[in-house]
């Protein structure tokens, strides 16, 4: 059994915000558990459906299809440090790569051109890499 936890201050070993959340497994459990309250399951598994097929992924409707695109900034932000597995903040390419396994354990790897057009579009910096108000815009826009 796997489990989310959510750290609220305190002494940590390790540098995390006042209040975080810790994904500890890939499994479908915990990942529905890290997007309740932001994301419905069934809105999720409808942006899910529609992108199933090799080069079909457009993170516009993704994001339309999922509902985050009119969620507020701090649940965007929110989502964001669940994308940012290695908690680095900055999603980095190897994590754009495995975008939608973040939704379903179980979903396919994005392309390589999928994962390089999306880091392209939310890369507004050009550092190789999306920070957090960089997913925010990508997000709105």
């Amino acid at each position: 059994m796997w489990y989310i936890i959510k750290l609220h201050g305190g002494e940590s070993h390790q540098q995390l915000p006042k209040a975080s959340t810790v994904l500890l497994c890939n499994s479908q459990a915990s990942i529905k558990m890290a997007f309740s309250g932001i994301l419905s399951d069934s809105d999720i598994a409808a942006a899910l459906q529609g992108c199933q097929a090799a080069d079909s992924f457009n993170y516009k409707t993704f994001f339309t299809q999922t509902g985050l695109k009119s969620k507020s900034a701090d649940q965007v932000k929110q989502v964001f440090e669940i994308i940012d597995q290695d908690r680095s903040g900055f999603v980095e390419e190897d994590e754009l790569k495995l975008f939608l396994q973040n939704f379903s354990a179980g979903a396919r790897a994005l392309t390589d051109a999928e994962t390089k057009a999306f880091l392209a579009a939310g890369d507004s910096d050009g550092d190789g890499k999306i920070g957090v108000d960089e997913f925010s815009a990508l997000v709105k826009c």
